[in-house]
């Protein structure tokens, strides 16, 4: 037993991968033996006993003839915005990537850090300035500039699948940017040297040197782009809802709410499928990547090309796209928190009633967002929830690290190192919707925790649990034993030695897997969604239930607000942890 508390490794590594089961493992689970089993208030339409195994969820969900608008129809709409958002990005991205990383196009330096703003901001900003802008009477509430101008947008151009891949796609071109441009910022300029001595044309080199040892990178961006779209609630919802233009994250978010739990779960489970599957993918493609590897002289590396009379245009090209993913989006929301009646630029229109008013014409929002309780209440439930859940994953993300790292016992760190990794295959709606079927009713001497704030930590702990878990390891693979054996033979337990040589040691390592899993909370809104109520409402989804009660200002201020308090995290943890986003993704 002495030596047991001496070197308690082994010991705190079996526990953790209990807990870690039942917070990741458990939850997957059990949405999945939803799907098998009677659900109540369907052993009627089942005609078989409460509990008991089925194939009738299965059966409605794919072939009954509500499966086309169940499964069918939004797997469909899921694939075009998927397909349509990759084309996008890919194209726009790979040009910005090559302008950035090999080119002497006018403020590269600023661009670089510039274009990859949209990923630091929730998707669904730009869903709600969209709307702002082209809103028509397809829905209630206040007018869309173009329409108060007297232009009405078509349904196409409001709603549905074009603005959504639009979106999505400015959103996740940064993927391609980083991913591209790190590549191209590593490729060897001497076999392009080597082919234009040979006669070959720009266009020829292209495509016969570049993009080929370019592949692995834009397959990679690929692959992420469509898992992230897979999972996509937000901007589907803000931009879907009105013309009933569903995906398979609505799909499923309309099943619970429905109260099929059945079917949810056949939802989730194909949600998690197709993301494992792109996730596998790209695990493999990162394998193949290896052997994509040029050899050349250091100073051959990263030759910025002359772009000569289209240093402007493609100058101009950067601009461009920064104005409408970044500064067009930002400013339509902030001009529709200050002004009375949309799209009307007199002075007099101006005003900070929906920011600090009292007494406004509206039914429930009485006072300017600054002043709401509930606005506050919002933004102590995020920090709240958000920090509590970012610190024990930061902590237990340390201790991951510290087990598989020191621990004898190769099967135990192999359990801990891909059930961390886990969540990472499942889309946050699917998670919830996980989470959701284990702790809505009592199981055991767990009580229901639906509703409480309880269940909201522990989701969004476990759903960051692959950042910080990667953090701590390979903080912990750096880390010799030196320091630990030196402060053992002067016979410090494992307690003091964690607290006052591993973690000190390894505190920026800590910050990376605090500030992480914060941002990232932050702007969620997937897992969120399914598991909050009225009274454990985060920035997110309150924003989100003022935007279906169409209080427009208010919405959009609540969002200015995340994506600031968003942008100001990523720029923190950048300084705190000495990184750079735009310098590329990395591990």
């Amino acid at each position: 037993m002495r030596l047991t508390l001496r070197e308690p490794t082994t010991v705190i590594g079996v526990l953790m991968a209990l807990l870690f089961a039942y917070l990741i493992v458990v939850p997957i689970l059990s949405i999945l033996m939803d799907s098998a089993t009677v659900q109540f208030g369907d052993d009627r339409r089942t005609k078989a006993e409460l509990g008991s195994v089925t194939l009738y969820y299965l059966t409605r969900t794919f072939t009954s003839a509500v499966a086309r608008d169940l499964f069918w129809v939004p797997l469909r709409n899921t694939l075009m915005v998927a397909g349509g958002a990759i084309a996008i990005s890919m194209v726009v991205g790979g040009i910005l990537g090559w302008l950035i990383a090999r080119t002497d196009m006018f403020g590269r330096r600023w661009f670089a850090t510039a274009l990859i703003v949209p990923y630091m901001l929730p998707a669904w900003t730009f869903a709600l300035a969209w709307t702002t802008l082209f809103k028509n009477r397809t829905v209630g509430g206040q007018q869309g500039w173009f329409e108060a101008i007297g232009l009405t947008p078509p349904d196409w151009l409001a709603y549905g699948q074009f603005p959504i891949t639009v979106i999505l796609a400015l959103h996740y071109t940064p993927f391609v940017i980083l991913l591209f441009g790190s590549a191209l910022r590593r490729f060897d300029s001497q076999l392009e040297d080597s082919a234009r001595i040979l006669g070959a044309s720009g266009a020829t080199v292209a495509r016969q040197v570049i993009l080929p040892l370019m592949r692995p990178a834009l397959m990679s961006a690929v692959v992420l782009i469509f898992a992230k779209c897979l999972g996509e609630f937000g901007v589907p919802y803000v931009l879907g809802l009105p013309v009933k233009f569903d995906v398979l994250a609505t799909s499923l978010y309309r099943s619970i709410g429905s109260r099929q739990t059945g079917v949810a779960g056949v939802l989730a489970g194909a949600i998690m499928l197709i993301g494992v599957i792109a996730i596998l993918v790209d695990a493999y493609l990162a394998r193949e990547a290896r052997r994509f590897v040029t050899v050349g002289s250091k100073g051959s590396m990263n030759r910025a090309s002359r772009l000569k009379g289209w240093r402007l245009p493609a100058t101009g090209f950067a601009g461009l796209i920064f104005a409408a993913s970044v500064a067009m989006p930002i400013l339509t929301l902030f001009l529709s928190t200050v002004m009375r009646m949309p799209a009307n630029f007199a002075w007099s229109n101006f005003t900070l009633d929906y920011w600090i008013g009292w007494d406004l014409p509206t039914v429930a929002m009485r006072t300017g967002i600054l002043f709401s309780p509930d606005l506050w209440r919002a933004a102590f439930n995020t920090i709240w929830i958000v920090g509590s859940a970012s610190i024990c994953s930061g902590l237990l993300g340390i201790l991951t690290g510290y087990i598989v790292v020191r621990s004898p016992y190769r099967p135990l760190s192999v359990f801990l190192r891909q059930v961390t990794f886990m969540p990472y295959l499942v889309p946050g709606i699917a998670f919830a919707a996980a989470y959701l079927s284990l702790f809505a009713v009592q199981r055991g001497p767990v009580p229901a925790l639906y509703g409480t704030y309880a269940i909201l930590i522990l989701a969004l702990m476990a759903d960051q649990m692959p950042y910080a878990s990667r953090a701590g390891i390979s903080a912990m693979m750096q880390l010799g034993k030196d320091p630990e054996e030196a402060a053992q033979v002067v016979g410090a337990g494992w307690l003091r030695r964690m607290t006052w040589v591993v973690i000190p040691i390894q505190k920026g390592s800590l910050v990376t897997g605090i500030l992480l899993p914060f941002i990232s909370g932050i702007k969620g809104l997937s897992l969120f969604v399914i598991l909050a109520v009225p009274a454990t409402d985060v920035l997110t989804t309150f924003s989100l239930r003022l935007v279906d009660y169409h209080y427009t200002q208010a919405a959009n201020a609540v969002v200015l607000i995340i994506a600031g308090l968003a942008y100001v995290g990523t720029l923190t943890a950048q300084k705190l942890t000495k990184t750079n986003l735009a310098e590329g993704l990395g591990s």
